[in-house]
């Protein structure tokens, strides 16, 4: 019988299950939105409950979708939003507390009282990493220091922390497997990408004792085994990778130079270095990529908080659109002579300037200025800061090198020709859109399907990757040059501190 792979995608606002068939192509999807909990200006939240159970709901519903249509599903591949911290009881797996999003601000200042202290170097030189509220290790140490008495029961072994794919794998294995891979571990600061383990120096500096960590695996590998009654089957759970780096590895990036774009809630561009960790000069992230037979592969990262989120906010937040398709035909329409610039710090802004205290900022608006010209500057908002990413990449890489000046977008925004169209004339360099979109899920899924057996070597898979539409950049050089300036002069008015 025909072999398949079921994946899960458990991202920031939903979760999605999606089987992929022998030649690695989407058979069945499901997908279930699920609450966000904002309880303090800054500070962003998920129920584990909710992850869980849209986690299970969606796979069994995407596994019926199938059951008749003659096919065997092998393993299961898990995907998942990065730096989202959650700490669980081992006993019981009941959490003390919420899941603390990635998104989250509520460790700004102690970030900003290690800076001081000049502990900074010492983050960036182990983990690749600058330090952010963003990263998994200062959401660590808000959950010891503040539910009561975790920091003791941490210390006696009692609790354990995991990045959500880690939450779900000793959920889906009924606590038998505490573990993750190496894209995970990397994001959370305490893990050393050059030695390819937690780190003593790093665990110290964060308070994190090492009793509660995950086994750190290869990306492809045997995780363990699903509990039968949860889906129906006892499924291998052989392929976990965070989100970014399924998409990079489902983009089939894998030479030295490829860059891939994923637009989804936030914006990621990551850049294949190879074999050797590149550190950035231009407050760029030096993470590992992928890590296959114990090899581990790098690249450079540049995060966008807000690209999809963005248009939520008109949608949800203003009321301005009636849906994110919308956004794109009111900016096609909008009157090119009026400058509206929108930043989206509404969490503060990633790289390459890294302000978690910088907020939301519109400038340009006069008495003609209408929805059509917001919409404009939302869209543009996520080609702009993919400029800047793409000039710290041109300048940390070289210039020329980097993917031969062309980037593999993916996510939600990149069914957008307009908003790709933009991308590309504020890059200067094409965009290629896959037939494939769902790439992160397609990376979980490969990684799967390579250690079950059923799909081909990073080579051979990369001959599977197709050209959806290429957008070649159009807009004059005095016209981009122009724009440009005023982002910056946006961005110059947003920051919280003069740079």
């Amino acid at each position: 019988m025909p072999a398949a792979i079921l994946v899960i995608d458990q991202g920031t606002t939903s979760t999605r299950a999606i089987v992929f068939g022998p030649d690695a192509l989407p058979i069945a999807t499901a997908q279930e939105e699920f609450p966000q909990s904002y309880p303090h200006p800054g500070w962003v939240e998920h129920d584990p409950k909710d992850l869980w159970r849209t986690t299970v709901s969606t796979a069994r519903l995407a596994l019926a979708k199938v059951a008749d249509q003659g096919i065997t599903v092998a393993a299961l591949g898990i995907t998942n939003q990065r730096e989202t911290a959650l700490i669980w009881d081992r006993k019981t797996g009941a959490p003390i507390y919420n899941a603390i999003v990635w998104q989250d601000r509520r460790t700004a200042a102690f970030c900003a009282q290690l800076k001081q202290d000049g502990a900074e170097p010492l983050v960036q030189r182990k983990a690749g990493l600058l330090l952010d509220p963003y990263f998994s290790a200062t959401k660590i140490n808000w959950l010891l220091d503040t539910v009561e008495g975790a920091r003791a029961r941490a210390e006696r072994g009692e609790l354990a922390f995991g990045t959500i794919d880690s939450y779900l794998l000793w959920r889906f294995t009924e606590g038998r497997v505490h573990a993750t891979d190496a894209t995970n571990a990397c994001r959370t600061a305490l893990y050393d990408i050059h030695a390819g383990d937690w780190d003593d120096d790093l665990l110290k500096l964060f308070r994190v004792p090492r009793s509660l960590l995950p086994t750190v695996m290869d990306c492809a590998a045997e995780f363990g085994t699903t509990a039968p009654d949860l889906l129906g089957i006892a499924l291998p759970v052989r392929g976990i990778a965070g989100d970014q780096q399924a998409a990079l590895i489902g983009q089939a990036c894998f030479r030295p130079g490829m860059v891939k774009a994923t637009f989804g809630t936030g914006a990621f561009v990551l850049l294949n270095t190879g074999d050797a960790p590149k550190a950035s000069t231009h407050r760029l992230l030096t993470t590992v990529g992928y890590q296959l037979k114990g090899r581990r592969t790098y690249a450079l990262e540049g995060a966008i908080f807000a690209a999809g989120a963005t248009v939520q906010w008109l949608r949800d937040g203003l009321g301005l659109v009636r849906s994110s398709a919308e956004t794109g035909q009111l900016a096609a329409l909008s009157d090119q002579d009026q400058p509206v610039y929108l930043v989206p710090a509404f969490v503060g802004l990633g790289a390459p300037i890294w302000d978690a205290d910088a907020r939301g900022t519109v400038i340009g608006i006069t008495r003609g200025t209408t929805r059509r010209e917001i919409a404009r500057a939302a869209l543009e908002s996520t080609a702009f800061q993919t400029r800047d990413l793409v000039e710290a990449m041109r300048a940390d890489f070289g210039a020329g090198e980097a993917g031969a000046e062309v980037i593999r977008a993916d996510g939600g925004m990149s069914a957008s020709d307009w908003t790709m169209q933009s991308v590309a004339d504020m890059i200067d360099a094409p965009v290629d859109r896959p037939v494939v979109r769902e790439t992160t899920a397609l990376g979980a899924g490969y990684l799967a399907g390579l250690q079950s057996g059923l799909y081909g070597e990073p080579d051979d898979f990369a001959k599977s990757w197709h050209l959806d539409r290429r957008f070649e950049p159009a807009m004059p050089a005095d016209t981009r040059a122009a724009k440009l300036a005023g982002w910056r002069d946006a961005i110059a008015r947003t920051v919280s501190t003069p740079r």
